[in-house]
């Protein structure tokens, strides 16, 4: 009897582990699979879309370069990004053509990313980019 419950016991733990593997791996796959438009950014006391009047900002992560391309809202982005489950940074951005930004939101999107932690995916699909337990930029899918 006793080793009927150690088996229970063992098989019950490695079926609970594999589905929770499966979920994580589901969920860190969807970063990969969309391109992400900012919706959301905290900190400034400018409305959004004063912050980005021209376009918003977009992220699309390259999985096997381990690099983020896309742009700030104005001029392109394009930096590396380190990524350990749910741990999520960004790398300094690359040269980019610099023009003229309308709104000021180009380098409040810039100040933060540098800060970003970790990611989430809401139940809604949507992308947020924490620092520590804080949502600091919530972006949605738009295409791939």
């Amino acid at each position: 009897m006793k080793n009927y419950v150690i088996a229970i016991v063992a098989i019950s733990t490695v079926f609970f582990s594999s589905c929770k593997a499966s979920k994580e791996t589901k969920s860190t796959a969807n970063i990969y699979d969309a391109t992400w438009e900012l919706e959301y950014i905290s900190g400034p006391r400018i409305a959004f879309d004063g912050l980005f009047p021209n376009k918003k900002p977009q992220l699309t992560f390259d999985q096997k370069e381990t690099r983020v391309y896309g742009n700030n809202g104005c001029n392109g982005y394009s930096a590396s990004y380190t990524l350990d489950g749910k741990k999520l940074s960004f790398g300094e951005a690359g040269p980019t053509t610099m023009m003229f930004c309308d709104g000021g939101g180009e380098q409040q999107f810039l100040q933060q990313i540098n800060k970003i932690t970790s990611y989430t995916i809401d139940k809604e699909g949507k992308l947020n980019l924490n620092e520590g337990d804080v949502p600091m930029m919530r972006f949605k899918k738009v295409a791939k």
